[in-house]
């Protein structure tokens, strides 16, 4: 049986991220949109009834604070988002969705539909699952490192 070249696996784990990110930054350039941005204002639609913050988004997706405030200010800028008070702390604001926003959510529900399709239609759904699972294994191996790898800085 032939060895399994796991520097190959993780190199095209990252280069089908990068490709994946450049088709989805072309795609939304006409809204001035990149990748990240539209993740992020998924996640802003998903919770505008009743707001979300800065601090719920960094759970949700990691990365840096600086880096999301960022992409926070480049989304206010482009009227897609709007800040307000949170109720007894001038410190925090709550974000919401404009209705420009709101607009364009429609569309990026519709393209991310038909990009998962596009993508995903090469697979059985038993390679579908497998894959998963196996993306799952990766990710929770990756958490556990992480976790370890600030514990020893910590230390």
């Amino acid at each position: 049986m032939a060895q399994t070249d796991e520097a190959r696996i993780l190199w095209d784990n990252r280069r089908i991220s990068i490709q994946m990110e450049q088709w989805i930054n072309s795609s939304l350039a006409p809204w001035g949109l990149t990748a990240t941005q539209a993740q992020v204002l998924l996640y802003i639609l998903a919770h505008s009834t009743s707001g979300t913050s800065l601090t719920d988004i960094h759970r949700e997706f990691g990365g840096s604070m600086p880096a999301l405030s960022g992409i926070l200010k480049r989304l206010k800028e482009k009227g897609y988002v709007r800040a307000a008070p949170w109720a007894g702390d001038d410190r925090k604001k709550l974000l919401f969705a404009t209705p420009s926003a709101q607009a364009l959510g429609q569309h990026l529900d519709r393209s991310s539909c038909q990009a998962r399709r596009c993508l995903c239609s090469c697979f059985s759904p038993e390679e579908l699952a497998t894959l998963d699972r196996l993306q799952q294994k990766l990710l929770t191996n990756l958490s556990t490192l992480t976790l370890q790898a600030k514990e020893d800085i910590l230390l």
